[in-house]
This record gives structure tokens, sequence and C-alpha cells, in this order.
């Protein structure tokens, strides 16, 4: 039955529309009793159509999700990070000098005290108080002249030596390095040439020199002591304490005082119309 009706369903297929009109109707009767074959025959060419319906859904899918799979994911736009912040070049840096670095050393404070060693001579005639003063301020710096050699470098003569012009003149000639300068004092000096006259003996003294003055009058020392000099007169300081404000005097004159202190400001005051070497 089932091999008949597949045999007039091919037929009607070829045949012609008025053809297929009739064939119809005669279909329909056979359908009727044979409705379950043609459903069930339906059912299957409806089944299979669904299949192949929803396998070509599922290519498709699995086609749509293998291309998402190959398609790169969009990169997502790279994280932006703050650009460091580019190091100063060592020419626009701006140094700044170390102050305990760029200092000068200081110089070393001088003592508060200081006498020099040196080699006391009295002057061997009246009118070598110059070169004897000279003599004595050399010997502290380790340097030895003879009296005689030394008037003759600064003119000496019976009306003894010019000025502190010429002791500056001649210990230069003969301390290296020509350390030594003249300060004059025409008048009563000043307070201020004071205060540099003890702090020219404090450098002199601290750099192992002798200083030469060349005095004039009266002056009393520390002690009592009374000096009178009222034509001039020339002598050494050797020494100095109390930071300078008092200074020790190798004398010439009197083999008997060969030294004495006396303060600083009595020392300018006798040198007034005078002057010193330092």
């Amino acid at each position: 039955m089932k091999h008949t009706l597949k045999r007039q369903l091919r037929r009607l297929a070829t045949q012609r529309p008025y053809q297929v009109a009739a064939a119809s109707a005669a279909a329909l009767v056979i359908a009727t009793t044979t409705g379950a074959l043609v459903s069930a025959t339906d059912d299957t060419h409806s089944g299979q159509a669904s299949a192949a319906v929803a396998e070509l859904r599922s290519d498709t899918s699995v086609a749509s999700r293998g291309e998402e799979r190959t398609t790169p994911p969009a990169s997502s736009s790279p994280e932006t990070s703050a650009p460091a912040s580019p190091s100063a070049s060592p020419a626009a840096e701006k140094k700044t000098a170390d102050p305990d670095l760029t200092r000068k050393p200081e110089a070393p404070k001088p003592p508060a005290t200081k006498v020099l060693d040196y080699d006391y001579q009295a002057q061997t005639t009246y009118f070598y108080c110059g070169p004897a003063a000279t003599r004595n301020a050399l010997s502290a710096s380790g340097i030895e002249r003879s009296q005689d050699a030394l008037a003759a470098q600064l003119g000496t003569t019976e009306m003894g030596t010019n000025s502190a012009e010429d002791t500056t003149r001649v210990l230069n000639a003969v301390v290296k390095g020509s350390p030594y300068r003249t300060r004059m004092f025409p008048t009563s000096p000043s307070p201020k040439q004071m205060d540099q006259l003890q702090a020219d003996v404090v450098r002199a003294v601290t750099d192992g020199r002798g200083v030469v003055a060349n005095i004039v009058g009266d002056a009393t020392d520390i002690d009592g002591g009374w000096h009178s000099f009222p034509g001039g007169h020339y002598i050494a300081v050797v020494g100095y304490r109390d930071s300078g404000r008092t200074v020790k005097i190798a004398d010439s004159a009197n083999p008997a005082v060969p030294s004495y202190w006396i303060t600083t400001i009595d020392l300018a005051n006798w040198m007034t119309t005078r002057g010193y070497s330092a």
C-alpha cells in the first residue's frame, strides 16, 4: 500500500494541471484512508526539514562563534601613565655651595702671650742704639749680624740713625719676604693708631719677628721704672702678653736693665713724632 501511494504521487507530479486537479480529488480519497501514512510521511519530512534547518542554524551559530573567536578582541586603550618627570640636566641645576666646603680656613688665633727667644746685646757705643736694636730684633729670627755691619747699612753716625724708615729698609734686606712696614706718628697717636700698633706687634711676634721702635722722651714701665731719652732712642719689642696690651722691651742702653714691660698705649705715646718697623 505504501509503495502504491508513492507511485501515484510521482505520477501526479508529472501530469498536466487539469490532470493534477482530478488526481487531487482521487488522492484526497486515498489520503483519507491512508491519512496515518501520509501524516507519518509528512511528519518524517517535516522532522527532516526541521533537523536540516536546525543543522543550518547550528552551522551558522558555530561559524559565528568561530568568527568571534578568531576576531582579535578590541584592545583596550593602553594604560596612560603619568610621564616620569625628566631629571634636570646638570647645567640647569643650580648648585648651592656648601658653606662648610667653600669657606676658607680661618687663620689660627694668636696666643694671648708670646715672648721670642732672642740674643740680647747692649749697644757698643753711645750712638749705636739703632744698630743694637736692629741686631736684637734680628736675633729673634735666628739671624746674626754685628752692630758695625748694621750701622754701615743703616747709615748710622755719631748723630745716630735717622728714622724708622732706615730700620725698615735694613730689616727687609735681611729677612726673607720683606715683611716689615713703617708706621709713623707725626703727632700724638689716636686710639686707632694704638690699636694698629697692638695688632702689628702681635702679628710680628707671632711670626717670630722682633719689632724696632724709635722713641723719644720719657716713659714708665709697668713696674714703675722710669726711662728717659730726650734726644731719642731705638729699642726692640720682643714679646707681648694680654693679647698685646702689654709688650716686652729689649733695651740696649743699660745692660743692668736689659728688658722691661710697658703698656702698648705708653709705647705708642713714647713714639710721638717718630715711628716703628713691624
